[in-house]
């Protein structure tokens, strides 16, 4: 085997399977028991060619404990006799090793087992001949002593085991009969116990043997051996009697068509677990079990399917038959006619009369498995038609479809186990990109191989595009191929490989291909949609753009063929569905593609604008925004304020898009209203950074598009964010801005801002420690309040100026200002009023605080448990936290310990939701009461 070393040609012969030595043009370089020799079969036989430096002193110096010194002094003079080409100078801590391609006697072996498996008959008997040639017939590793070298040499004879079992499975197959007799022959004398070498000594020998000598051979092995497996009990079977099957007869009915399995499957192994033990299942109680593996393009339903019938494989002693249907292989490939399965599976099948037709072939079928146990793996179905006339009737038979559709009609017909198939979990994706890297490679780039798995979507098929890149580029330029995949257009243009048949958007567009015009064009505007998920109503609202869209049958259209997934009652798009329908997929539209996309991003920035605030409507009635009546869109009414904040739970993460989409678009009117409505929740779900970003990303669009009045809103709810964030004086600073601009208009809406934020800035104030101005301005918009005939407000400005007295210490002062709120606010409907609610929580809390501090606990229990539990029922977490907080020191001073443990429990689940601030306080807390 030619290599080049230093400009030169040389030739390298290295052995570790037997005797260990490497010759160099001749010359041995590499021999003996010595340590050197040892670390070079240590190498060359450790996964990638490297170990630590751990491992070569377990190995090298058992029982010992030698220096650095000593081991590099070894690495050292292996160098010098193989060339820093082979034994380069690695990372700290790891020596490592690289044989010329083809110079070692276990790779050689290792590489004609791996190109076997992708054989068949003679082709694959010849390629394990070739690779069972490189031992010498010895043992491996031959002279080397210890712990770690016996455990790579019991592993080395594993590896030859497995390969000599398919040899002589690949041996029959090529109808190598003498061969075949003169070889089991052979490893039956030497290993009687493995059932493999046990069964084709059956198969070769036999038929030729008497009734009482095979009967005798058998009974003999089971009682030595023990219960054999499916396979070997099957052959067991067909040599019963006095005129045994032939030779031919007793494993012809076992063909194994199964395609050659992924080189590793990762991230699937408890899916796995599921289906083996759903087919054993019915297979137990002789029930057929149809399985159908559904999911996107390139999620991995065909590998699957092989790792699946792979590990059933004993469970069918009968074989497995596989048929390629082709459902989505592209625009010039025909779907595979499921006769021409049928003609391929009955000819595995014999005896057989011959049939004619469709339906007398798929009957053929059901008769010929009626008495066998076969697994039949269909791959890539387009549809049910294509799938029917190939399954078995009852029976212990189990059937694999893998599709890209969901395949309905196949589901109504038969019972079918469904496993819809979804991309890795990111973990799963970053080990299956990993694999291949040294360990050092792999530490250093962790991130660039996070974010490409990130980026591919955890798409199996664009993780293994991405791999099959990366063995042509040093790991120096993984940075590079990050930034090209983050750019969306050119996403899908890195993950097509021609030359190697792996694209996504082949794939992709394969599925596309199906679709009906109108699912194309929602696809399309699916896309356009920021995400990351979409509700069933704006879907519908989508339709109406251009006015040609069925939307109702284009997206369920879309879900049958899973390029849309239904979760938790949204749909959502996988980033690289995205990316390709925004892209690469041809799409007719009804008027001119600018014209569409317009009004497409206007419309779902309109349907989110509208359920939003008929969502905050409910949380803040008094707040008036210009948004005006819904027109063209469709609008969901909460119920309750209970459910508003839970449909603002769902829709956050997409209304956080929108507005980025809005701001994007330059349509500065949803750039400042959508922030602005979405505030309330924000505050109660203590998103506070979020709210303050957004607003302040809004502030310029909010100046030039909003009238005063709507302006000095904006800067009341800025401000509210400042407060809540303990930003006093950026919220005193907002406020006063707020109010010169409410000056500006005189009418009743006017002097309602202008009280509103008069109101909000003697609160900010107070919070500051100036008090006289606080109580100036509390009273202020009391004045206006009381003028506007609003009682709401009126019991906020109470409220405030209790507060004031409270912090004075003046609780007698305090609780008549706060009676005074009472009376105001309590002859209120609370039905459906939030504001009125929030305003009556308030309320109670500052009573309960006035209580807390004349240590009147029962007094301060009640209202603090009124407070919360208003606070709970309009989902406020923070207020309800900051209320409970403080009912728990009461019910503790009260010793009304379980009772204060609940309601920390409750404080404790609150700021989980939060994010976690202030947790670990509260679990300190719990643990000293309990």
């Amino acid at each position: 085997m030619s290599a080049v070393k230093q400009g030169r040609a040389w030739t390298v012969d290295a052995h570790v399977l037997g005797g260990v030595w490497v010759d160099d043009q001749g010359r041995r370089v590499v021999s003996g028991a010595n340590r050197v020799t040892a670390l070079f079969a240590l190498l060359a036989t450790a996964p990638g060619g490297q170990c630590t430096k751990e491992e070569v002193a377990a190995a090298l110096w058992p029982g010992g404990k030698p220096t650095d010194a000593s081991i590099y002094q070894v690495v050292r003079r292996l160098r010098r006799g193989l060339g820093e080409d082979v034994v380069p100078r690695s990372t700290p801590g790891i020596c490592a090793i690289r044989m010329p391609e083809g110079s070692l006697d276990l790779a050689r072996f290792h590489g004609g087992v791996q190109r076997a498996r992708h054989l068949w008959g003679r082709e694959k008997f010849e390629q394990l001949c070739f690779a069972l040639q490189q031992w010498d017939g010895q043992e491996p590793l031959r002279g080397l002593t210890g712990e770690v070298f016996e455990a790579r040499r019991a592993q080395l004879r594993r590896d030859w085991l497995e390969a000599v079992c398919s040899r002589l499975e690949a041996a029959w197959h090529a109808g190598e009969e003498k061969w075949l007799c003169e070889e089991t022959e052979r490893l039956y004398e030497q290993l009687p116990d493995r059932e493999t070498i046990f069964r084709f000594y059956l198969v070769a020998h036999g038929p030729d043997m008497s009734f009482a000598k095979r009967s005798a051979l058998i009974r003999r092995w089971m009682a030595r051996w023990g219960v054999p497996g499916a396979e070997l009990r099957a052959v067991f079977e067909r040599l019963r009697g006095p005129a045994p099957a032939s030779r031919a007869g007793m494993l012809l009915p076992a063909p194994y068509q199964l395609p050659a399995p992924p080189p590793k499957m990762v991230g699937r192994d408890g899916l796995l677990s599921s289906l083996i033990d759903h087919v054993k299942g019915r297979q137990a109680v002789g029930t057929t079990a149809v399985v159908l593996l559904s999911g996107l393009a390139g999620v991995g339903k065909s590998a699957l399917a092989s790792c699946l019938a792979l590990q059933l494989r004993d469970e069918f002693p009968d074989g497995i038959l596989y048929g390629e249907l082709r459902g989505f292989a592209g625009e010039d490939v025909q779907p595979t006619d499921p006769e021409h399965i049928l003609d391929r599976f009955l000819a595995q099948l014999p005896p057989q009369a011959p049939v004619v037709g469709l339906e007398a072939k798929s009957l053929a079928l059901r008769s010929a498995l009626a008495h066998r146990s076969v697994l039949i793996v269909l791959d890539d179905a387009a549809q049910a038609d294509q799938v029917l006339p190939l399954l078995p009737g009852p029976g212990t038979c189990a059937v694999i479809v893998t599709s890209r559709s969901t395949l309905d009609d196949l589901r109504a017909s038969r019972d079918v186990h469904v496993s819809a198939l979804e991309p890795l979990v990111h973990p799963a994706a970053k080990e299956l990109l990993q694999d291949g890297f040294i360990p050092g490679d792999r530490q250093r780039h962790a991130r660039s191989l996070a974010k490409l798995a990130k980026l591919c979507g955890n798409l199996p098929l664009a993780l293994v595009v991405i791999k099959s890149r990366l063995e042509h580029r040093p790991a120096s330029a993984l940075p590079a191929l990050v930034r090209k995949m983050e750019e969306e257009k050119e996403r899908l243009r890195v993950l097509h490989r021609t030359d190697q048949d792996l694209s996504v958007l082949t794939a992709l567009s394969c599925s596309a291909l199906a679709l009906s015009e109108d699912a194309r064009r929602l696809l399309w505007q699916l896309a356009t949609h920021p995400g990351p998920s979409i509700g069933w109503e704006a879907v519908m609202d989508l339709g109406a753009v251009g006015g040609g869209t069925d939307a109702d049958h284009a997206v369920e259209e879309l879900a049958t063929a899973n390029l849309v997934y239904l979760r938790a009652e949204r749909y959502c798009l996988h980033d690289l569905v995205r990316a390709f329908a925004r892209y690469e997929m041809e799409v007719t539209f009804p008027v001119p593609r600018a014209e569409f996309e317009t009004e497409t991003v206007r419309q779902v920035l309109e349907h989110q604008l509208h359920n939003i605030h008929a969502c905050d409507r409910l949380l803040n009635s008094q707040r008036r925004l210009p948004i005006g009546e819904a027109d063209g869109v469709t609008v969901a009414e909460p119920e309750s304020a209970e459910r508003a904040m839970v449909l603002l739970d769902e829709e956050y993460d997409t209304t956080l898009e929108c507005i980025t989409l809005a701001m994007a678009s330059s349509l500065n009117s949803y750039t400042w209203l959508l922030p602005t409505t979405l505030v309330t929740y924000q505050w109660r779900r203590r998103r506070l950074r979020d709210a303050r970003h957004l607003l302040k990303q809004a502030m310029d669009a909010a100046e030039d598009h909003a009238l005063p009045v709507d302006r000095a809103l904006f800067y009341r709810v800025l401000a509210g964010t400042h407060w809540r964030l303990g930003e006093f004086e950026l919220a005193a600073g907002a406020l006063r801005r707020a109010i010169r601009l409410s000056e500006q208009d005189d009418s009743a809406v006017g002097r309602m801002s202008l009280a509103r934020s008069f109101q909000v800035l003697a609160s900010t104030l107070r919070k500051q420690g100036q008090d006289e101005e606080a109580e100036r301005y509390h009273g202020k918009a009391l004045e206006l309040y009381r003028e506007l005939s609003d009682s709401v407000g009126e019991a906020e400005a109470l409220t405030g100026l209790g507060t004031i007295y409270y912090d004075r210490r003046e609780y007698d002062a305090a609780l008549r200002l706060c009676a005074d709120a009472r009376g105001a606010i309590d002859g209120l409907s609370m039905n459906g009023q939030d504001h009125v609610l929030n305003g009556r929580a308030d309320v109670l809390y500052t009573l309960g605080k006035i209580h807390h501090a004349r240590g009147e606990g029962n007094e301060a229990n009640r209202f603090y448990e009124q407070a919360a539990s208003i606070y709970r029922e309009l989902g406020h977490w923070a207020y309800e936290d900051k209320v409970s907080w403080l009912h728990a020191d009461v019910l503790v001073a009260t010793a009304r310990t379980h009772e204060a443990v609940v309601v920390l429990e409750r404080v404790l689940r609150l700021r989980e939701h939060m994010g976690g601030a202030g947790v670990q306080e509260v679990r300190d807390r719990l643990e000293m009461l309990r």
